[in-house]
């Protein structure tokens, strides 16, 4: 029998190292936005080259994380075997893909708009190709159920970039008086953005000596018959991957084609530093995923898993939208987060937000395929929300900028959310409370009218006044919360 103990100590350190590793990043942010002006686009520049990173991360890893756990776990199957197998598989098409970037360094910097500075997308094609690498040997990590090991790896990386950054933007601005050479650099990089690839790249290098033992793996001979066996079983992984990575960057990669120039760098630099006001929400579905997901496939073939479905999804919308509401109560707060030259993009905020809700009660839908055995319906439908928003994207951009953006993730989002449910309600009916659901919903839009009213300029209200009534309707909300968990009870 599984001890729970362990699984939940383990559930909790991973956990803990991804959600804060990612809060400990956006603290970046205020950083990036306080010393690059919103004028210069070089914000734009980051937010465009990470979002292709993740979107080649996708290709490069190949759904090998997932199929190395299943073939492992295969009665029959050498697990030493399977792991070296895959870590030559994934490191074999890392290396081909960086010696391919840098063949053709000139033509795909011109393509992707980079021609001044190739060195950012050869930097950035290494850093994708030692994730890649990286993954799989991280998952080793899980499957041995090594946390500790996976969460120092994961500071390690963390904790010096965030330093290499503070030095990049205050402690260099600082020495060109006495070096000028080291100016004309700085200037030359975008105003510091390069240093901030050269930063990451030397990063994630250090993390991979922290992979020594595992690197081992190498000296494993490769199986020929059991690398096509788990090909066949992962390229339907690398298709669901590649759509939910579109999903969530497809708008930041075609934004610069179809607002090119100076002006769609500055638009999506902007429209990249609000995102990260709305990640909020983010944050909490990956949390929610953490504790939710294991309960959700333990308990599966229990009679009474469609009602913890019911109540998953329940309590998600509710503490879902008391996060959206909190962001737009303390928005005077929160908008120092990033620099007021980038302030003209906020009003994105709710709209981003409201799509990361999408996405998790999507997510939350999608057990229904997981438990039934129908994977290829996650693909078509996050297939169809993908062609949603890339369509608005293409369409709305040239009219609306930044806009566009996130109109779309709010489409494509609710869209696939939409489907996900009409399908799943034929294949695994389960009993959502839509009265409570939609009574929190209503809720959660009355409060948010009324605080969008009370920030109109002509009430003149002062933010502060605002805020508290937003923290008394808080209060109301909760209570409703906190009546139904008791009720439930």
């Amino acid at each position: 029998m599984m001890n729970l103990k362990s699984l939940a100590k383990d559930t909790a350190i991973y956990g803990l190292s991804s959600i804060v590793g990612r809060f400990l990043n956006y603290l970046l942010v205020p950083l990036y936005t306080y010393k690059i002006a919103a004028s210069s686009g070089g914000y734009g520049i980051v937010t465009n080259l990470y979002a292709y990173t993740a979107l080649l991360l996708a290709l490069l890893t190949f759904g090998m994380e997932t199929t190395m756990f299943r073939f492992s776990n295969k009665d029959g199957e050498d697990r030493r075997r399977v792991y070296g197998t895959s870590l030559k598989m994934v490191g074999g098409v890392a290396l081909l893909f960086v010696a391919a970037v840098l063949l053709l360094i000139k033509p795909i910097s011109g393509a992707m708009g980079y021609s001044a500075h190739p060195e950012y997308v050869g930097c950035m094609a290494i850093i994708v190709a030692l994730d890649a690498f990286q993954a799989i040997m991280f998952s080793k990590l899980r499957l041995e159920r090594r946390p500790i090991k996976f969460m120092c790896l994961k500071f390690a990386f963390i904790i010096p970039n965030i330093l290499l950054n503070l030095i990049i933007f205050l402690v260099l601005p600082s020495m060109f008086g006495t070096h000028p050479g080291l100016e004309e650099a700085y200037q030359h990089f975008n105003g510091g953005v390069g240093f901030i690839f050269f930063a990451n790249l030397a990063c994630t290098a250090l993390v991979t000596l922290g992979f020594i033992p595992e690197l081992r793996g190498l000296g494993v001979k490769f199986d020929r018959a059991l690398a096509k066996r788990m090909l066949v079983y992962t390229w339907p992984l690398l298709l669901l991957s590649l759509v939910g990575i579109l999903n969530q960057v497809a708008d930041k990669i075609l934004f610069p084609k179809l607002m090119p120039g100076e002006e769609g760098l500055v638009q999506l630099g902007i429209y990249g530093a609000c995102v990260k006001i709305a990640m909020i929400v983010a944050l909490l579905t990956q949390a929610f995923r953490y504790a939710y997901e294991p309960i959700v496939f333990n308990g599966s073939r229990d009679k009474n898993s469609p009602a913890t479905l019911a109540d998953g999804m329940k309590y998600f919308i509710i503490f879902s939208l008391l996060a959206f509401l909190a962001v737009v109560v303390y928005m005077p707060l929160l908008r120092h987060f990033i620099q007021p030259s980038y302030w003209e993009g906020l009003g994105v905020v709710p709209v981003v937000m409201m799509a990361e809700i999408f996405m998790g009660v999507y997510f939350n839908l999608s057990f229904w395929y997981k438990l039934t055995d129908k994977t290829w319906w996650g693909a078509v439908m996050s297939a169809i929300g993908a062609a949603v928003m890339i369509a608005l994207n293409v369409i709305l951009v040239p009219k609306i900028g930044y806009w566009a953006c996130a109109w779309g993730g709010f489409a494509g989002y609710g869209v696939a959310m939409l489907l996900s449910w009409i399908i799943g309600g034929k294949y695994y009916p389960v009993p959502y409370d839509m009265k409570t659901i939609l009574g929190f919903v209503a809720l959660a839009l009355g409060i948010f009218s009324l605080m969008t009213a009370l920030s109109n300029p002509r009430f003149a209200l002062s933010p502060w006044l605002t805020m508290a009534t937003g923290t008394v309707l808080l209060g109301v909300y909760g209570a409703f919360a906190w009546k139904d968990i008791r009720k439930t009870e």
